[in-house]
């Protein structure tokens, strides 16, 4: 929604309900836009935090019992000293 600033001044409660229920508020002045009302998201607890990074963990594809760690996938060029073989 566009509004100017004078026509904002006569009902900023109205707006700022607009803005809580999600809807974006413009302000214009003489035609140009110059500000805006949007809603605040709340910020994520902690533990809201961390319960979202597990869920997301638990969708990640899981390693087959076979798979070799990336770390140890090219151990078979080197002998038991470390050097190239």
């Amino acid at each position: 929604m566009e509004i100017s600033v004078s026509e904002a001044k006569a009902s900023l409660t109205e707006l700022l309900h607009r803005a809580e229920s999600g809807e974006d508020v413009v302000l214009t002045r003489r035609g140009h836009k110059i500000a805006r009302i949007v809603p605040i998201k709340p910020s994520l607890t902690r533990e809201q935090r961390r319960a979202l990074i597990d869920e997301i963990r638990a969708m990640a594809p899981k390693p087959a019992a076979d798979d070799v760690p990336a770390e140890r996938s090219q151990d078979f060029l080197y002998d038991d000293d470390g050097m190239p073989g």
